[in-house]
């Protein structure tokens, strides 16, 4: 069966396929996110450490050509951030609010200078392996086939993380104190544990993921750096973390979802159908906005989301 002279078996598979790979920066930053907010931390500055990631991902990736060093450079530039973020949120107990705007803002800012210093604004391209793994006989299964038995391995990798990452928040020991940092960080204090080591190891974890995000959109996908090339990915992953209740599967859905609407833009445009394309271009957006309509009553936030932690205070 075709359409406009497109095979439809074919057609959903780029469209799967495209919606997975582009689904995987939002879960993974997601998925760092619900850690940093299950500690008690809004972390308003993923857009920034995500557009970091990208950058200093990129600039390591050209110098090198190595994908290793370039997403491991990515990697830190989310941590150091988020470092900076825990030091004035955590520490010094700043608005965290005011702390992420920052960070973000002065994430744009910073990258997009230092991309018109080194590169002088120049599409340049990274020259690294990104090679897709080849699973026998399982890539040969219609649609779903090439989508998920011919990806690169960050791919897997990236979609390794949803469980793991949820193992460790529901059936650890860091896990549950992480958790009780955010819903009662005063108990967590009572039984002998740091709630400000809790708290920076958990946006360690969330800054680390936000700059493994901006890696993999910017070195492993894309290949090219452009400026503010997230366009506000790190708020749909925030928002994200907080319409799947903080829960690592539910974000790996939403993410999902969001991919899939973003990748139907250019596959309705392959098949020739007659639709503008801004309206498809904010179709994903909307779907966000629906979805956090329909669920703002069902979600109820950490307890001590956003709130400093000072002993003895009431």
């Amino acid at each position: 069966m075709t359409i406009n002279g497109v095979s439809v078996v074919d057609f959903a598979a780029v469209l799967l396929a495209t919606g997975l790979l582009r689904a995987v920066p939002l879960v993974v930053a997601g998925i760092g996110e619900a850690v940093a907010e299950r500690a008690g931390l809004l972390n308003l500055g993923i857009e920034g450490m995500m557009l970091s990631g990208c950058f200093f991902g990129f600039w390591a990736a050209y110098e090198t050509d190595s994908l290793l060093i370039g997403m491991l450079a990515a990697v830190g530039a989310g941590l150091v951030l988020a470092l900076l973020f825990g030091w004035l949120a955590i520490t010094l107990k700043i608005d965290q609010i005011l702390i992420g705007l920052a960070i973000t803002i002065a994430g744009s800012g910073l990258t997009g200078y230092l991309f018109r210093d080194q590169f002088g604004g120049r599409n340049v391209a990274v020259d690294v392996n990104t090679s897709k793994i080849h699973v026998p006989w399982l890539k040969e299964i219609p649609v779903i086939g090439p989508a998920l038995f011919e990806q690169q391995p960050l791919f897997y990798v990236s979609w390794a993380l949803v469980p793991i990452v949820a193992w460790v928040l529901f059936r650890t020991r860091f896990g549950l104190q992480v958790r009780g940092a955010g819903e009662a960080p005063v108990a967590v204090d009572a039984a002998g544990v740091s709630v400000e080591r809790v708290r920076y190891a958990a946006i360690a974890i969330g800054g680390a993921l936000a700059g493994f995000a901006g890696g993999f959109l910017c070195v492993a996908d894309v290949g090219i750096f452009t400026t503010n090339m997230t366009v506000g990915q790190g708020f749909i992953a925030l928002a994200l973390a907080m319409v799947g209740n903080w829960s690592p599967w539910r974000i790996a859905v939403g993410a999902i979802v969001f991919g899939l609407l973003r990748s139907m833009g250019d596959g309705l445009q392959i098949l020739g159908v007659n639709v503008r394309p801004e309206f498809l271009a904010m179709l994903p957006y909307l779907g966000v906005i629906l979805a956090m309509v329909l669920l703002a009553g069902r979600t109820r936030l950490p307890a001590a989301l956003a709130t400093p932690y000072r002993r003895g205070a009431r």
